[in-house]
């Protein structure tokens, strides 16, 4: 350790020893931009894709359901559904549902 951190010998001098704090931070800064961008908790950029289809018991998959079995008509269904993207967000736009 003493020929690493050589002061007057022409060694590179103690400011080696920062190396593997700046490799951890440049480590820790890429983890939370990736989790701030939300690629954590949705498989990241390698899942499978669904097409945007709403998915299990959301408001807009029972939606869907409902219109798919000839419980509400076509008027209903659109009038719903703009009430729920307003709620909601658009799928597969950012949006929570």
């Amino acid at each position: 350790m003493q020929n690493l951190a050589d002061w007057g010998g022409g060694g590179p001098g103690p400011w080696i020893l920062f190396f593997p704090l700046i490799w951890a931070a440049v480590v820790l800064g890429a983890v939370t931009v990736l989790r701030r961008t939300g690629l954590r908790g949705r498989g990241g950029p390698w899942r499978v894709t669904d097409g945007g289809r709403p998915a299990g018991d959301s408001p807009l998959a029972v939606l869907g359901r409902r219109f798919a079995s000839g419980e509400i008509d076509e008027d209903e269904y659109w009038r719903r559904l703009s009430v729920l993207e307003e709620q909601f967000g658009r799928p597969g736009k950012g949006g929570a549902a």
